[in-house]
Order: C-alpha cells, then structure tokens, then sequence
C-alpha cells in the first residue's frame, strides 16, 4: 500500500495511505450524479416557470449548469479542506506532498489541469498517470505537487486495546480520560508506523507530546513503546468502564 507523510498538527510525521484509483473514480461518479440530479431538477423547474420567463430558456439553463459543474470542484477544495461531495463520502481529501494545506495556487493547477486528465483526454490521462505514479497522481497532482489521501483512521478504537483480562487492574496514568478517542487513534498509527519503519523519532515526539499535553510526570524512566502503549491501554480501560456505569 502506498503511503504518504503527513506532518500531524501534534508535530508528528506519520505515514497516510494514498488514495487508489477506486477511490477516486466512485468519488468523481458522486458528484457526476449529484450534477445530474441537479440538471433534470432545473430542467423539471424550469417547466413551471412562465412562458416568457428566464427558466423556459434551454440554453440559460445549460450556461448555468456549466458554470455550477466547471467551478465545483475548485470551489469545493477550497472552501472544505479538500473534498468535494464525493471526496467527502468516499473519506478522501486532496493535501500537499508534504502534509499540508493546498495552497491556492495548488488548488488552481489541479484545476486547470482537469482539462488534460478529463476533457481533452476523456479522462484516460488520469487514469493512466495514478496507476503508474507511486503516489497515486493525476497530471493535475504532478504539476501541483498534490495527491489524495484516505483520512479514515487505518484503526478504529473497538480495534486497538481492550479491557485488560485482570479485572483490578488500575491505570496507570489515569490522566489519559482527558484525550480524545481521535489522540488515540494517532497514538495507535504512531506506535503501527514505528513496527513498519523501526524510526525511533516517531515514538519519542509522540511521548513528548503527550507528557506536555496530559501533564504526567513518570517515575524514573519509562520507554517510549512501554509508555505510548500503556497510554493506549489505559485509556481504553477507563473508556469502556465509564460506558459501563
């Protein structure tokens, strides 16, 4: 699977997986329905409007639909942090190759490449140049340094740790009630990206944020994994235990 480093906002670097190309064509078959929907709707209104009115013009409609569906995309990657409709469903997003934000003008070239990857090329051009570019990218995403991630979780919580198997177990950094089901998750990727590239950085950036973060003072020294996973642990423990009161 294809990965990307994405530059967390807990200032950690961990690895995304890139969108495939399955991804990207049910989120562009989304919005093309969407639009399509929203074309036979203007053309159905249109048949209430009065004879002389704006609506019974054909052409009026068509200019209006083409403006709606030629800016969507640009629109929609700026305004909601790089998904359109379809993105958004299909819980992919479009992010620079170095983890960050789009810029505007990155937003523009994938833009105005469209032109190459669908229309001039019926959309052969983009299917040829993510399947053979290793991180997944149209002509558009090439140009503009650009690809597309999957921002679902690669673990979900009822995945991670569980209740431990000794019922008087006690945490021990009962401070972890104060993360986020979300924290935990990044937790988690962090300790999996560890086991896959062995970068001792990550395990200790994360340790440290999470010590300035909760406040803990440990006793002595605790490693980096042993911490990161009791961390985890703990947290899971009190969560569960707190649903069940």
């Amino acid at each position: 699977m294809q990965t990307v480093k994405i530059h967390t906002s807990q200032n950690i670097t961990i690895d995304y997986p890139v969108a495939g190309l399955g991804e990207r064509i049910l989120a562009r078959l989304i919005d093309v329905g969407l639009f399509l929907a929203i074309y036979f709707l203007m053309m159905f209104a249109s048949s209430y409007s009065t004879p002389s009115g704006v609506g019974r013009n054909p052409t009026v409609i068509v200019w209006i639909f083409g403006f709606l569906f030629c800016f969507y995309d640009l629109v929609c990657e700026m305004f909601f942090n790089g998904q359109s409709i379809g993105k958004k469903m299909m819980k992919i997003k479009v992010v620079s190759l170095d983890g960050a934000r789009p810029t505007l003008g990155q937003y523009l070239l994938r833009w105005v490449f469209r032109m190459v990857d669908f229309s001039i090329t019926f959309h052969l051009a983009a299917v040829i140049s993510v399947v053979s570019t290793p991180n997944k990218q149209r002509i558009g995403d090439l140009v503009a340094g650009t690809t597309l991630i999957k921002t679902e979780p690669r673990a979900q919580l009822n995945n991670l740790a569980f209740i431990p198997e000794d019922e008087n177990y006690k945490p021990v950094y009962p401070e972890v009630i104060h993360l986020t089901d979300k924290e935990i998750l990044l937790i988690h990727d962090v300790i999996a990206s560890y086991s896959a590239s062995g970068n001792d950085n990550l395990l200790y950036n994360m340790k440290t944020q999470v010590l300035d973060h909760l406040g803990i003072k440990t006793q002595g020294y605790v490693g980096e994994l042993e911490f990161l996973e009791t961390i985890v642990k703990d947290y899971n423990h009190l969560a569960v235990r707190m649903e069940t009161i």
